[in-house]
């Protein structure tokens, strides 16, 4: 089965701002908006999109793996980086458990139930893509659901970082450079430059969490202020070097170089490039790029993806078009309305731990001395 080169696309916008959807990467205690990351999650889908649905430029140049790898590995940051900014914000264990599956199981279960009432599957291989493990040799992915892998891979990367941080609490964060060093480590060993399986992918996550910490400050000040005097442009050229099969070992630093190249345009972006990654268009594709990522895999499946490959590319507009439109209506009328649900939920199990927690020393002081 090829390897199909994209993400999860499932980080969470919150609160709604100028230019689109918020990012809150302090949790419960801070929200702050880092508008740039809404302009890399669209570029990451964009490339995704390009990668699956158009081809780019001439095969020999194998754009299209290219463009998929750095896709990926774009949107994994991101997501090791808004999740550890999340735990490390201090975000309960059980509200960050809540809010992560209300984002990402709803339109995934539908995309499964419309695919296992497509075709026929024996239980283990339905059971195993619901439960997010279908990456995981032997791998059991469904007809049309190729590009769900990742999904897996999100998914146990919250439940592992969740696990951590129950047992050592938000220090247990200091071992994400660790396990991103060893599982680069393991990839070199196995020889493994890109794979589907968790525990040869889940460091372009990691790489991410790194960054988050760095930016942070869990490093120190050096380190925080190292980071955001970076460059943009040499990880930007150094993103797509590494993501391209012709430059071999190189692909073993692919998740480093799109974690610094997101971490270096956090706080001195070039202004030309800040305007597109803000740009309003950039936020709606951001905004609608989960739902884009599940769909458009799925129609790629159907009629709309059938032909040999003029009719495929005469279909492409009214493809493109329906999974832009099928978005929108899951993103505004299924999926937010979800989220919000859940979101409003932690946030009032929250205030309620809150508040108990200044009662109780209210509670002990007024009581009279035995």
């Amino acid at each position: 089965m090829p390897v199909r080169e994209e993400s999860a696309f499932s980080a969470e916008p919150t609160d709604e701002g100028p230019t689109g959807p918020a990012v809150e990467v302090a949790s419960a205690r801070k929200t702050e908006r880092i508008p740039a990351l809404d302009g890399w999650r669209a570029t990451s889908i964009l490339l995704v999109l390009g990668a699956h649905l158009l081809p780019l430029g001439p095969k020999w140049l194998q754009l299209n793996f290219v463009a998929g790898a750095a896709g990926m590995a774009l949107f994994f940051t991101l997501s090791g980086f808004l999740i550890t900014q999340f735990l490390a914000g201090g975000m309960a264990v059980g509200d960050f458990l809540a809010r992560r599956l209300a984002r990402i199981i709803p339109l995934c279960w539908a995309a499964l139930i419309f695919l296992v009432l497509w075709h026929r599957y024996d239980a283990v291989t339905v059971v195993r893509n619901f439960l997010f493990v279908a990456n995981l040799p032997p791998v059991t992915l469904l007809d049309g659901g190729e590009h769900l892998w990742s999904l897996g891979v999100e998914m146990q990367f919250y439940v592992s970082i969740a696990l951590i941080c129950l047992i050592f609490g938000r220090r247990g964060l200091y071992l994400v450079p660790l396990l991103a060093f060893g599982v680069t480590s393991a990839r070199i060993v196995a020889g493994e430059q890109i794979s589907i399986v968790t525990w040869h992918r889940i460091d372009e996550i990691l790489a991410g969490g790194i960054i988050a910490l760095v930016y942070a400050g869990w490093f120190g000040t050096r380190a925080s202020g190292t980071m955001k005097r970076l460059p943009v442009w040499p990880f930007a050229i150094l993103l797509p070097l590494c993501s391209h099969p012709a430059f071999g070992p190189m692909m073993y630093f692919r998740p480093y170089a799109a974690a610094l190249l997101v971490g270096a345009s956090l706080n001195d972006c070039p202004a030309g490039l800040r305007r597109v990654l803000v740009s309003r268009p950039m936020a709606y594709v951001a905004e609608i790029s989960y739902a884009l990522y599940v769909i458009h895999g799925v129609l790629s499946a159907t009629w709309l993806g059938s032909g040999d490959r003029l009719v495929k590319y005469l279909k492409r507009p009214l493809l493109f078009g329906t999974v832009f439109l099928l978005a929108h209506v899951s993103t505004r009328y299924y999926e937010q309305p979800i989220t919000r649900r859940v979101r409003d939920w932690t946030r009032s199990r929250r205030q309620r731990r809150a508040a108990a927690t200044s009662v109780r020393p209210t509670s002990a002081a007024s009581r009279p001395a035995g």
